[in-house]
């Protein structure tokens, strides 16, 4: 059996394609995987699975004016006909789609070739990639309730997110392995696996003011560490003591995640719908600040959802200020019947084993079309 994999763009549609990859590599049928798309994302966690990589190119639909709209259209073209070569000569019997622009030629040309589709939608609102899939896809698997009404009801399925492995087993002595003390409550401050200057420009606003109660674990992105660093030097220069509570890191692999969500106190977070459940795994109450909806339509919509259960507090970028986010940021720590409540709440959000459930239907549908 062949089993194609499409989606990226992201660690929040790449990431969950690893964890569906990893039940099914253990999987009686030992299925061949490819990954398909413009770009390999992560080359070693694909060498890693055994997950062969298959370039198809692909052009972004940007949501506002831009010359490279016009240019990315002929890439989506040549993606499309790239498309039906390469799914012709590798032919799975099956793919799973995470969505995002780089999943749309290989869509249509499974399409085309009549290769059954299954999509996994990760946000409350629909991406416009698994909105075109949904009249043709097989089975579709959603991660929030709220998101049932824009799917057809007879295949779509409440699974929730696949997490892999390295994010599930919890960590043994997770200070130690991140050389953290724990005198102090642990921030982790992600902004997803690209990083957030918006939220990087705020955290170094607010050194001064929360290094004397907590420590700070700082994912940045990898663009952005550099600069973080030295911009936290030239902050403290007159506190230098404080600079032994501030961590500062561009990217983090699956077993820091894993670490850092054991260890940390409280997250604070952009609101990928992958980060949330992996938050949500591990019962941590969270800060979450969604990229604005004029620039990304998806993350307000999880943001909000996800307020919903209780587990986290929202902070709208127009509204974001250093005292905002230590005002609300101290409440949250002082208040133990606050604090445990959200925690409490965080179990309302993982919804039973995606990755399991997603993998189960692959091979059934695989063995479908093989017949």
């Amino acid at each position: 059996m062949r089993i194609g994999l499409v989606g990226g763009g992201s660690g929040g549609h790449f990431y969950p394609l690893i964890a569906v990859a990893e039940i099914l590599q253990e999987h009686p049928e030992h299925p061949e995987l490819f990954y398909f798309g413009p770009s390999p994302y992560d080359e070693e966690l694909l060498k890693k699975h055994n997950i062969k990589y298959v370039y198809c190119s692909a052009g972004k639909l940007r949501r506002y004016f831009s010359l490279q709209n016009f240019l990315d259209f002929f890439r989506t073209i040549a993606g499309i006909f790239t498309g039906i070569v390469k799914l012709y000569i590798y032919y799975p019997d099956v793919i799973l789609s995470k969505g995002g622009y780089t999943s749309i030629p290989i869509l249509i040309a499974a399409r085309f070739l009549r290769i059954p589709v299954v999509i996994h939608e990760s946000d409350v609102l629909p991406g416009r990639a698994n909105k075109f899939a949904d009249s043709f896809a097989r089975y579709i698997a959603i991660s929030w309730p709220e998101t049932a009404e824009y799917f057809p009801a007879e295949k779509t399925a409440l699974t929730g997110i696949p997490i892999r492995r390295a994010l599930q087993q919890p960590t043994q002595n997770p200070h130690q392995l991140l050389g953290v003390p724990q005198d102090l409550p642990l921030l982790y401050v992600t902004g997803g696996s690209l990083g957030a200057e918006r939220i990087n420009v705020l955290i170094l606003n607010s050194l001064s003011t929360l290094l004397p109660h907590v420590r700070i674990f700082h994912q940045t992105g990898e663009a952005y560490e550099e600069h973080v660093k030295m911009t936290a030097r030239e902050l403290l220069v007159d506190q230098p003591d404080l600079l032994n509570h501030y961590y500062v890191v561009g990217k983090t692999d699956g077993a820091t995640v894993a670490a850092l969500l054991d260890a940390a106190t409280l997250v604070i977070t952009r609101a990928g719908s992958t980060t949330l459940f992996e938050i949500a795994l591990r019962g941590k109450p969270s800060i979450v600040i969604p990229i604005p909806e004029e620039i990304s339509h998806d993350q307000r919509s999880n943001a909000y959802a996800y307020a919903r259960t209780g587990a986290a507090l929202v902070i709208e970028e127009h509204n974001l200020t250093p005292h905002l986010l230590q005002t609300e940021l101290f409440t949250i720590l002082q208040n133990t019947e606050q604090y445990q409540a959200m925690q409490q709440a965080t179990k309302k959000v993982t919804v039973g084993q995606a990755a399991n459930t997603i993998a189960t239907s692959l091979i059934s549908i695989g063995h479908e079309h093989g017949s």
